[in-house]
């Protein structure tokens, strides 16, 4: 079946440009996103389904209640090898502290390669734990 080993990527991005062109790198890199436009529901898409996604990528700071750090803590709960990749705006002087082990952090604006090298880079490393020894 077409299309049936295609990667999903999920993505917590509050602003609906950013969400687009972030959709966009990922559809272009042969990846597919589901995408959410908060804390909130990014953990509900987590809590009902991690285990069909390949990867996390996920703002910092978002309206309402929760950011970017609990999504991903919450995200590893579930699938503990999960490649995290953040993104802020902000300075990156907390991602030491409050990011998850084996995570990498973009700060905006990034070039599309930055997100597909850092994706692809979280991905092997993924693959080289699970490979039996």
């Amino acid at each position: 079946m077409p299309g049936s080993d295609v990667q999903i990527v999920l993505v917590a991005e509050d602003d609906p440009i950013l969400r687009m062109e972030i959709e966009d790198i990922l559809e272009e890199a042969g990846f597919q996103a589901k995408v959410t436009i908060d804390a909130s529901e990014a953990l509900a898409t987590l809590e009902a389904a991690s285990e069909n996604f390949c990867a996390l990528l996920t703002d910092i700071r978002m309206p309402n209640e929760g950011e970017g750090w609990g999504v991903a803590r919450f995200a590893r709960e579930l699938q503990p090898s999960l490649p995290i990749i953040y993104m802020t705006g902000d300075s990156a002087e907390h991602w030491r502290a409050q990011g998850v082990p084996g995570s990498i952090l973009l700060q905006k604006p990034f070039a599309p390669a930055q997100l597909i090298t850092a994706l692809a880079g979280l991905l092997n490393e993924a693959a080289m734990m699970d490979i039996p020894r």
